[in-house]
């Protein structure tokens, strides 16, 4: 038989009142009271009765945490310095219980998760990753997101930018700087002398593809207004795994059009980059330079170790965690903007002197054109 909140309280020598706020952690007791009503509940084993406690007050100890792929370790990093800093941190401070779901970036499951967690009464949402952006999802979202909201439970959109929302409502926007960040990485690449640099983008109408894209045009454009223009066909989107990486460099050598440099979406796709690169007898950085984007643990022990964007994500999670359980206040207008740092390392570097040009059109050539002019390179047509 299950043990009950005033077999508890009499354990401890208290009122159940008291039993009741030491659990909800919103109100302040004794010290020497909280231990005895902890080692209570220890000694007996009680349970509270969560769907009653999420009945009794507007929401519940419940924070949902939606990640677009739980298996990336974008998201896994995210998610799991998020779920760390939810311990109570102190005297009066409750533990919240994390619930990640993973949508695969599905705007569907997007909605029907948060329709889930707004039936349990969740004490609390974050979001993370690109956004979706299509008008009929992002008002739909904006909608069922106002109504958690309502009910008193933070809202914290986490690496994407913020929604149209009701003022007054506990919801932040925690952005990264993707698009300052994708601009210092083209400029790397230019300062090195590049100016045949491959783009192999993320999914089209993504909101972190469209910030890191368009800092990359941005640096070309600072450059030299022709290069993007230029540049254009050597642009290929593609998804964010590293399969996704290799076959979008596959399609790049097929094309022909010769470069020097390929900047990925990110750094898993970088990887595929770098396969695809080698399969093909071109060596890193010497005939073509690669790099990624969000320092993932794995760039430090690639080979060469692999030129990237550092991008905050434990920083994000905690911050994510504090604002979530109002531990932090919202900052003024809601959004919290996130530096991106540059990191270099030895998978960029000056183009080979042969390949040196000052514009991007492919030098007309047989259809066998190697599409690097790499002391290694080999035809374009080749598998």
């Amino acid at each position: 038989m299950a043990v009950t909140l005033a077999e508890v309280a009499v354990r401890a020598g208290v009122s159940p009142a008291t039993v009741s706020r030491v659990l909800n952690g919103g109100y302040p007791v004794a010290g020497a009271t909280r231990t005895r009503v902890e080692q209570a509940v220890e000694d007996l084993g009680y349970i509270a009765n969560g769907p009653a406690r999420a009945l009794a007050a507007a929401t519940s100890d419940l924070i949902g945490v939606l990640v677009h792929d739980v298996a990336d370790s974008f998201f896994g990093i995210l998610a799991g310095a998020l779920q760390g800093a939810l311990a109570p941190s102190g005297q009066g401070d409750a533990r919240r219980l994390a619930v990640v779901c993973n949508t695969e970036g599905d705007p569907a499951a997007e909605l029907a998760y948060l329709a889930l967690l707004e039936g349990q009464r969740a004490g609390g949402v974050v979001l993370t990753g690109g956004a979706v952006e299509e008008p009929e999802h992002t008002r739909a979202l904006a909608a069922r997101l106002a109504r958690i909201a309502a009910t008193g439970a933070p809202v914290v959109l986490c690496g994407r930018p913020p929604l149209p929302m009701p003022a007054g409502l506990p919801v932040a926007t925690v952005m990264f700087d993707d698009r300052a960040g994708a601009f210092r990485l083209t400029e790397h690449l230019l300062a090195l002398g590049h100016r045949r640099i491959a783009y192999v983008a993320g999914p089209p109408g993504l909101s972190t593809t469209r910030e890191r894209l368009a800092g990359h045009r941005d640096a070309l454009h600072d450059h030299d207004p022709a290069l993007p223009e230029r540049c254009a066909a050597l642009t290929v989107h593609a998804g964010f795994e590293r399969s996704a990486g290799y076959d979008a460099t596959r399609e790049l050598l097929r094309r022909g059009a010769p470069f020097t440099a390929v900047a990925a979406a990110n750094d898993t796709v970088a990887t595929g980059v770098a396969a695809a690169l080698r399969e093909a007898g071109l060596r890193i950085p010497e005939d073509v330079s690669v790099a990624g984007f969000d320092d993932l643990p794995v760039c430090v022990d690639t080979a060469p170790p692999l030129t990237t964007v550092r991008v905050p994500l434990r920083e994000a999670g905690v911050l994510a965690a504090q604002l979530v359980t109002g531990r932090r206040a919202l900052p003024p207008g809601g959004i919290t903007m996130l530096p991106a740092e540059l990191m270099v390392r030895g998978s960029t570097a000056p183009p080979p002197t042969a390949t040196t040009a000052s514009n991007c059109a492919p030098t007309p050539k047989s259809p066998c054109t190697p599409a690097v002019r790499g002391p290694t390179a080999r035809p374009a047509c080749e598998p």
